[in-house]
């Protein structure tokens, strides 16, 4: 019962919609009427400029953090790792599902990357490194922060599997599942990434303005 109640507010902390917040807030608009009417980070640094789009990364990205964080109202899950483990991921993906399909904001939010960054930091954080690695890397060759998104998240079940070799079963599905749920969250961009028309990031200005 107590389990299921972190997991109910793992979900509320993860609903918290941080860019409409802030959009409404600082500049008077909803920020799901421009740009992709997403109302992620990437939005965000586009619509709000660089400022508002990190802090709003910044505060997504806690949100994982303070929702996994809930397993410490539990002492059983301070001295069975196993059990934490598995706890810690339950309450990180109730996180990410209220990002992306957040009550708050009549369920259309953002698509939980940086709340599922935030989740990674806290259950395992040198995967996480190596999958902010990859996005970061991506992003600055690229400038596509979708394709750097979808990159990043299969470098998890690549760590997972391949390169740390985990044997515990629900890690090995919660990578598979993270991976496969970024990739859902992100078709769109796909097509558009297919088609020569999604939209880069500007990273370098006096490097990017010749290829924009």
């Amino acid at each position: 019962m107590k389990e299921a109640l972190l997991i109910l507010l793992a979900y509320l902390i993860g609903s918290i919609p941080t860019a409409l917040i802030i959009s409404k807030k600082f500049f008077g608009i909803d920020i799901r009427e421009y740009g992709s009417g997403n109302m992620g980070a990437t939005n965000a640094f586009r619509i709000l400029g660089p400022k508002f789009g990190i802090i709003i990364m910044v505060l997504d990205i806690l949100k994982g953090l303070i929702a996994v964080g809930l397993f410490y109202f539990l002492p059983y899950y301070l001295t069975n790792e196993l059990e934490r483990t598995n706890f810690m991921i339950g309450l990180g993906l109730a996180a990410v599902i209220g990002h992306i399909f957040p009550v708050f904001a009549n369920f259309k939010g953002g698509k939980g990357v940086a709340t599922l960054l935030g989740m990674l930091i806290a259950v395992q954080p040198i995967v996480a490194i190596c999958c902010a690695a990859v996005f970061f890397v991506v992003l600055f060759i690229t400038r596509y922060v979708s394709l750097s998104s979808i990159l990043g998240a299969i470098m998890l079940p690549i760590s997972v599997l391949w390169i740390w070799n985990e044997h515990e079963l629900s890690y090995r599905i919660f990578a598979l599942l993270v991976a496969f749920m970024v990739i859902i969250t992100h078709q769109k961009n796909i097509v558009r990434l297919l088609n020569g028309v999604e939209s880069r990031m500007p990273i370098l200005k006096h490097r990017d303005k010749k290829k924009v």
